[in-house]
């Protein structure tokens, strides 16, 4: 027991890693069967607890890697966190705006080619309904993901590593982890398509620069409430509200501008950070 607490606390972000994957994967194979990683028509019988299942993984194991780390102080730095919310209005701004202007701004020059990138929004007959399921969604994976992706990991990894390094790793795992809900979805977005693009385009494109995005958001405030309203405000952006009804290689051309989109946000990011480190 000594030696694994000691290697715990040596590797607290590959044990939190490790968790998160053993709990949403593992949950999902009790949950739903063998087959419930890839079948997408049996995770729509079952949505909540496939959902539930999965954003289980990130808290449970962020709070319980916090506690086998740092103990009752952890949590009450990550409660801290979770209560900072004196930051400046612009990070409010920055964290609840980048992923629905990014987007509309994205479709409404692709739909300029075909009207199959109109959002969602525009064509649903129900909008009310969309945008309450929409926000409901993006709360729920904003609070229960970012208890360990930014509560335990971010801070974690920039004990040893630059921004970038950071964002990179963490960005990577983060979409690798989508990998049950981007096989659940890519198996109607397909199409004429290779599944295996999609999926990949699905875990990759969007979440990687994003996250990039939200390490300095975290950087400048550590607030972990600012970190969970930026993810919040991504999964309506992109799976809901603004998702325009795009298949095969249009799906593919949509999550690859969106993403391009946010590596040049990234790029203006990094070089006003330049520009004013230079003028101090």
């Amino acid at each position: 027991m000594t030696t694994i607490k000691a290697f715990i606390k040596r590797h607290p972000v590959l044990t939190y890693f490790a968790l998160t994957f053993a709990i949403s994967w593992g949950g999902i194979l009790l949950a739903l069967g063998p087959e419930g990683l890839w079948d997408s028509e049996r995770f729509e019988a079952q949505v909540p607890l496939a959902v539930l299942t999965l954003i289980a993984g990130p808290s449970v194991a962020g709070v319980l890697t916090t506690v086998l780390v740092d103990g009752w102080a952890g949590l009450r730095n990550l409660w801290a966190r979770l209560l900072r919310w004196r930051v400046g209005g612009e990070w409010y701004a920055v964290a609840l705006l980048t992923a629905p202007l990014v987007v509309a701004a994205t479709l409404l020059t692709l739909s300029f080619a075909s009207p199959v990138f109109l959002p969602a929004i525009v064509t649903a007959s129900d909008k009310e309904t969309l945008l309450l399921s929409g926000l409901m969604a993006g709360l729920a994976a904003g609070f229960f993901e970012e208890l360990g992706w930014t509560g335990l990991a971010t801070p974690q990894l920039r004990q040893r590593y630059g921004f970038f390094a950071t964002s990179l790793i963490l960005g990577v795992v983060w979409g690798a982890w989508h990998f049950p809900p981007a096989m659940w979805g890519s198996g109607d977005s397909a199409g004429a398509t290779p599944l295996i693009l999609n999926v990949i385009v699905a875990m990759f494109a969007i979440l990687l620069p994003y996250r990039v995005l939200m390490v300095w958001v975290y950087d400048h405030t550590e607030s972990l409430l600012v970190a969970m309203l930026m993810h919040a405000s991504l999964d309506p952006s992109i799976f809901y509200v603004l998702q325009p009804p795009a298949s095969g290689w249009a799906f593919v051309i949509y999550y690859l501008a969106v993403g391009a989109m946010l590596w040049g946000v990234v790029a203006a990011v990094a070089i006003a950070q330049r520009r004013a480190a230079f003028n101090r």
